[in-house]
């Protein structure tokens, strides 16, 4: 019994382990460049809000936002007084991808994702799952925080938060 215990937590270590390593990455990425493509584009310069519709693809760094719409919402943080962006992008799925410092990929999905780089937030919702190293997380909501590495799942009604882990290798 003391085995399986110490196996489950050894796996649970593991998963955990590798969806809080995108730190580092996150905020080297957050220095690159953004490429946004897509079909059409418009903004709404009043209300700071730039729409991005029909084949969106978004890079920056190793991180890459692929959905059929995507809208950035720009403004000033109240605390910080500088330019703060939040990313809402959505499809069938949305995908969001980061490729981690050891070289492995984070992969976010849903119907709808929200990204807040500046405060280091990825919450994904709609059929949300986020994978990495062979193991997977699905929920009707999940939330990342790269900053302090914490990850929750939250499911809808009746349902349940799935965890699938991959042995260690």
């Amino acid at each position: 019994m003391a085995i399986k215990k110490i196996s489950k937590s050894l796996l649970i270590g593991s998963l955990l382990y590798g969806l809080t390593t995108p730190v580092i990455a996150a905020k080297k990425d957050l220095t690159q460049e953004i490429t946004i493509k897509s079909k059409r584009q418009s903004a709404d310069l009043k209300n700071k809000i730039a729409s991005y519709l029909d084949d969106v693809s978004i890079s920056q760094g190793t991180i890459s936002i692929v959905a059929d719409i995507v809208q950035v919402y720009s403004g000033i943080d109240s605390n910080t007084k500088e330019k703060s962006d939040t990313y809402l992008a959505k499809g069938q799925p949305a995908i969001f991808k980061q490729a981690l410092e050891d070289g492995s990929l984070i992969t976010l999905q849903a119907n709808e994702i929200k990204y807040q780089p500046d405060l280091h937030i990825i919450t994904v919702s709609g059929n949300a799952q986020v994978k990495q190293a062979g193991s997977k997380v699905t929920g009707e909501t999940i939330t990342y925080n790269t900053l302090s590495e914490k990850l929750e799942a939250i499911s809808r009604n009746d349902d349940s938060v799935t965890t699938i882990l991959q042995p260690l290798k």
